[in-house]
């Protein structure tokens, strides 16, 4: 049995998260792949891995440090999750690397090399040599650790080198110098066909001796993470964004959860860094290879290499949003915007010609993640120097934005929006933009609802939905909802869109039910379910109950899946697949076969108990056939992949689909039914 599976019911959460990054790296493994975007998997299973330490680690660690040692429902205490964690990790980090050097040798073939200092010829070494001086050396801080000079205070995953130097009386003393992050890490150097690289830290390490005055011993690179998890006094607090400010300097100060080090047999600075970060043996990391491959993504973008890359794919326009104006089209039909398949510009231009329209009163909008230059941002504060009413709800507590996300919310309130900070005690991750305009016939709102972040960047690569919709009942609900989240007004009835935490859980578990009583009285029962992650108990106890009962259901998740499919008894009825591809799948969409009467909804929530009880999320029922259609052929594509798509097994391990027939991969499809659907 698969070591993630404890409860008989259950996977545990972590555990299953780290499955998911495991996919990552099957992909970087995959030799279909090109060997550029190989790469890249393999950075982005690095940067999951360094996001998981400091977020979840470093929670379980607290958990562990305030005595807390109650088992979660897979059956686990904090302290059987950490060992787990950590037996896991260090196996997926020897896969890492026993990748990572095996894309080395192809990237050699394919005359991109990375050298090491030692195999330079002399005319590399000259200009390394030259470069280290000009540049280099000006921006680097050798520091030597004794009394009167304490360890210094490092930055969670800034790359290290730990110096074992010998002093004037022969005794071993502890120095450290920090690679500079403001420069680029991979170093490009003349010499032969194609690209040459060298890593920023192998040339420090071998021009170590210009920098200290005493002997060199032993040097080794080193990277410590640290928990970044912020607990906030929001009730307390009196201005939330100077609390969030507050506590993002708290995170330097974080706890120690992980020590990645250079594999060496001198472990004289192992030693003196344990001792420094007091930090327990398990959580110490012996790498084989360059610390920190995130900069393979750098890599990635380098000239010259195209047919190393996926094939570059086109977004399709929407002919009406193109051909005439946006908010004529929306009033003639809904219309259904899929990204990156279908462009994100639309929106962009959307809010940009709101901000120029004499017509346009009003635009609200919430934000959760937004590009560093985000188009969006601009329009809205035209449109309030245009001397229209703009209310934007700026979510501060979006983990690792929160700086971005400041500085937006300033540039707003300078221009002369109405900004609001968030909702005490519950993050706002809800997608929604309402327009309001004066028309002939008088006052119409527009609406935008979705599953992204209004990023510009990221809907470039992650698959998100969303619906433009003139119809009155949406506008009413959207007008509700930035009431009461601008006040204190608290929704009784909604029409189309259920928001949580007030109702959200309800309407899922009312949803799931129906179909089980619809299967007990004999009829035909059916639940799609597409999402990026399924955790939340009550639910998956819900969808337990209607397998049982003989609902089929299918589930698409791209991450974490604490659910057990195909149990006898308990989940037969359950499939389960993931998709890892070459888009983020991020879009959530839900189908209830509901007697015939087909429903089918869009979300901006996870099946979790944080998004259902510690969000602002939406759901909204879609309400326009050909909509519907489209959404039912986009599943369908999605549930026959047999390409990117791992299908869960009891035992809690993925296995590729079966391929029977066709090869199906569902995000190259996802082109052909956007065309499908936008042809006049």
């Amino acid at each position: 049995m698969n070591e993630i599976m404890i409860n008989d019911n259950y996977f545990n959460r972590e555990l299953s998260w780290l499955e998911f990054n495991q996919r990552v790296i099957d992909e970087a493994k995959d030799n279909s792949n090109p060997l550029l975007e190989r790469l890249k998997f393999l950075s982005i299973s690095t940067s999951n891995l360094d996001e998981f330490f400091m977020v979840r680690v470093g929670t379980i660690y607290d958990q562990i440090n305030a005595g807390f040692g109650k088992k979660d429902f897979s059956g686990l205490t904090p302290k059987d999750q950490i060992k787990k964690i950590f037996e896991k990790v260090r196996v997926m980090v020897g896969d890492q690397y026993s990748t990572y050097n095996h894309l080395y040798d192809h990237l050699g073939a394919r005359n991109i090399r990375i050298f090491t200092y030692d195999m330079l010829n002399e005319e590399q070494l000259k200009f390394v040599k030259e470069y280290y001086k000009k540049v280099i050396y000006l921006v680097l801080t050798p520091m030597v650790i004794d009394s009167g000079r304490p360890f210094p205070l490092l930055h969670s995953k800034t790359l290290n080198i730990g110096i074992i130097l010998e002093g004037l009386r022969g005794e071993e003393i502890l120095g450290t110098i920090q690679v500079p992050s403001v420069l680029d890490r991979l170093v490009a150097i003349p010499g032969g066909e194609g690209e040459n690289f060298i890593l920023l830290e192998e040339v420090i390490k071998s021009n170590l001796d210009e920098l200290f005055g005493f002997k060199i011993l032993s040097s080794i690179f080193y990277r410590i993470t640290k928990n970044a998890d912020l607990t906030l006094d929001e009730e307390g607090a009196e201005d939330l964004l100077e609390t969030i400010e507050a506590s993002l300097k708290q995170r330097k100060w974080g706890m120690s959860v992980r020590l990645e080090i250079e594999d060496s047999n001198d472990l004289r600075v192992v030693k003196r860094l344990k001792k420094e970060f007091e930090i327990d043996e398990e959580q110490i990391f012996l790498i084989t290879g360059p610390i920190d491959l995130t900069f393979l993504n750098n890599l990635y973008g380098i000239n010259g290499f195209d047919s190393l890359r996926f094939e570059k794919k086109k977004s399709i326009s929407i002919k009406e949003l193109d051909n005439e104006d946006m908010f004529q089209a929306i009033s003639k039909r809904d219309i259904f915007l899929h990204h990156p398949f279908e462009s994100f510009s639309s929106i962009v231009k959307l809010v940009e010609q709101a901000a120029i329209d004499p017509k346009v009163l009003a635009i609200k909008q919430a934000l959760y993640r937004v590009s560093g230059h985000s188009p969006i941002i601009s329009a809205l504060a035209k449109a309030a120097e245009n001397g229209k009413q703009v209310t934007v709800l700026v979510e501060l507590k979006a983990r690792f934005d929160e700086k971005n996300n400041i500085f937006w919310a300033r540039e707003l309130e300078k221009a002369g929006c109405h900004v609001i900070y968030g909702v005490i005690g519950l993050k706002i991750h809800s997608k929604i933009l309402l327009i309001v305009r004066k028309e002939r016939n008088g006052i119409k709102r527009y609406v935008h609802l979705g599953s992204g972040n209004y990023n510009d960047v990221t809907a470039r690569f992650y698959t998100d939905i969303g619906i433009l919709t003139a119809r009155p009942e949406y506008g009413e609900d959207a007008t509700t909802i930035f009431n009461m989240l601008s006040g204190y007004f608290k929704p009784e009835k909604m029409s189309k869109i259920t928001i949580a935490p007030m109702n959200l859980r309800n309407k899922l578990e009312f949803l799931i039910d129906r179909e089980t009583e619809n299967a007990k009285r004999g009829k035909q029962a059916r639940i799609i379910a597409k999402m990026n992650s399924l955790v939340d108990r009550k639910l998956i106890t819900s969808l337990y109950m209607a397998s049982k009962e003989g609902v089929k259901i299918d589930l698409i998740v791209r991450g974490i899946c604490c659910l057990v499919p195909g149990e006898l008894g308990l989940s037969e009825n359950i499939r389960v697949i993931s998709i890892v591809g070459r888009y983020l799948e991020h879009s959530r969409i839900h189908y209830f076969y509901n007697k015939g009467n087909e429903e089918f909804y869009i979300s901006s929530a996870d099946w979790m108990y944080r998004n259902l009880d510690k969000r602002v999320e939406t759901m909204t029922q879609v309400e326009d056939n050909n909509i519907k259609e489209e959404l039912k052929d986009i599943l369908d594509v999605y549930m026959r992949d047999n390409v990117k798509g791992r299908v869960l097994l009891p035992n809690g391990s993925y296995v590729r689909a079966d391929i029977n027939g066709e090869r199906v991969s569902a995000q190259d499809m996802l082109f052909d039914i956007s065309e499908k659907y936008n042809k006049d």
